[in-house]
């Protein structure tokens, strides 16, 4: 008889106890601009110029690992040894982070306005016993300008995780995810949700055990503003819609949805099927 014959299987079926939120397009800064707009300015000072879409295609990487990311895109890596004559050094990266990081700390509250939907939806949450979390691709310096920002437009998490907070490095891994669940006292990961608008958000959810949520309209997927977003005729706003679920589906997301103003009904469903016994 093969040895996990009688092994059982342990079935969670009680409520959603933990949400770990995003920050850039996902609780401020709709459609995510202070890290894209910041690192196009960085470039720019080292006489290389990129593109808004560039700038986006590594999204929710830690900023160092954003940089460096950037430096590997074809295009980038070909105007780079066009102007130096090599590929992008960790020199190089290091140099670009040190002009990055005072730029960042400088205008992420410029930038950073509560997203339309996020306070109601919040004190929804915690109405129900729900623990708020939140975890970044910004490190502690730019943080501790944003959280108290956040703060002044009435917006407060219970917990929030830099990513240069932990040794083991940031997204995709699960770290700072699984560092709220331990920071907030969370008893089971399949109680958690992860809620995020990039790709590797989405991965860092997963690889932490918990249900993920992708937001489309108003994060780095479409990066539009939101007043952007309802200029669009419908036709646009579907294919805008369509392309973002499209690859955050692909990256694992259980849900997409347009943006935190519709996260209650998700967790209402997640909630029923914990109940039933299933997990992420």
């Amino acid at each position: 008889m093969p040895a996990n014959h009688y092994r059982h299987t342990r079935h969670y079926h009680g409520p959603v106890q933990a949400i770990i939120f995003d920050w850039a397009g996902t609780l401020v800064d709709f459609g995510s601009f202070a890290p894209t707009q910041v690192l196009i300015d960085a470039f720019q000072g080292f006489g290389i110029a990129i593109s808004m879409t560039e700038a986006r295609v590594p999204m929710g990487l830690a900023k160092w690992d954003h940089i460096a990311a950037l430096g590997r895109l074809p295009a980038v890596d070909a105007r780079w040894r066009e102007k130096y004559g090599f590929s992008m050094r960790r020199e190089d990266v290091d140099a670009l982070y040190a002009a990055f990081m005072p730029l960042q700390i400088e205008r992420v509250a410029h930038y950073s306005t509560v997203i339309p939907g996020a306070l109601p939806v919040l004190a929804t949450l915690r109405a129900r016993d729900i623990k708020l979390g939140s975890c970044s691709g910004y490190p502690r310096a730019v943080m501790d300008r944003l959280l108290p920002h956040a703060r002044s437009q009435g917006l407060v998490v219970d917990h929030a995780v830099a990513t240069d907070d932990l040794k083991p490095g940031g997204r995709p891994g699960p770290w700072m995810a699984l560092a709220n669940v331990i920071e907030l006292g969370v008893s089971e990961l399949a109680a958690c949700i992860k809620v995020d608008d990039t790709v590797p958000g989405i991965e860092e959810g997963l690889a932490a055990g918990m249900w993920t949520v992708g937001l489309s309209l108003s994060g780095n997927e479409v990066g539009l503003s939101a007043s952007e977003v309802c200029d669009l005729d419908a036709e646009a706003l579907q294919q805008c819609r369509a392309g973002a679920v499209a690859k955050l589906s692909r990256a694992g997301a259980h849900y997409v949805i347009d943006s935190i103003a519709d996260l209650p009904a998700v967790v209402d469903a997640i909630a029923l099927r914990l109940a039933h016994g299933e997990r992420p």
